[in-house]
């Protein structure tokens, strides 16, 4: 065999190994009670619960953000985001979440929020003139 074949097919095995790591190590989605069955970390769709209190305090520590929130299954659990709180959090739609259980809190690393749309809330009237031919 030559060595540019022995070299192409060491390259290919490594090109391989990646990807299997890569994909081993992605997180999937779930809910909570998903992510209190696994031990890696998760994504978590859910909605803001408004009708419980947001605690972030930065002159205490401004790197701890909690909040309530309900997964797509209905299921609520508190959250812990070590990180500042994201501007506007209150006013989004939808979160997505990245993290996993500690005991009964969901510990986020990440946080991605859909937010309100500025163009569905005002209807734009549109008024077609004709024009005619002379």
């Amino acid at each position: 065999m030559k060595k540019s074949s022995i070299a192409g097919i060491i390259i290919i095995a490594i090109a391989i190994c990646v990807i299997i790591s890569t994909y081993s190590d992605s997180s999937t989605y779930g809910s909570f009670t998903d992510a209190k069955e696994s031990k890696s970390e998760l994504h978590v769709v859910g909605h803001l619960d408004k009708q419980k209190e947001l605690f972030y305090n930065p002159k205490q520590d401004a790197n701890y953000f909690s909040f309530y929130m309900k997964d797509n299954k209905g299921l609520e659990c508190k959250v812990v985001f070590t990180g500042t709180k994201p501007q506007d959090f209150e006013k989004s739609e939808q979160i997505v979440l990245t993290g996993k259980m500690v005991g009964t809190e969901f510990h986020a690393s990440k946080i991605l929020m859909k937010c309100p749309s500025k163009y569905t809330k005002d209807k734009i009237e549109v008024n077609e003139v004709k024009t005619s031919k002379l």
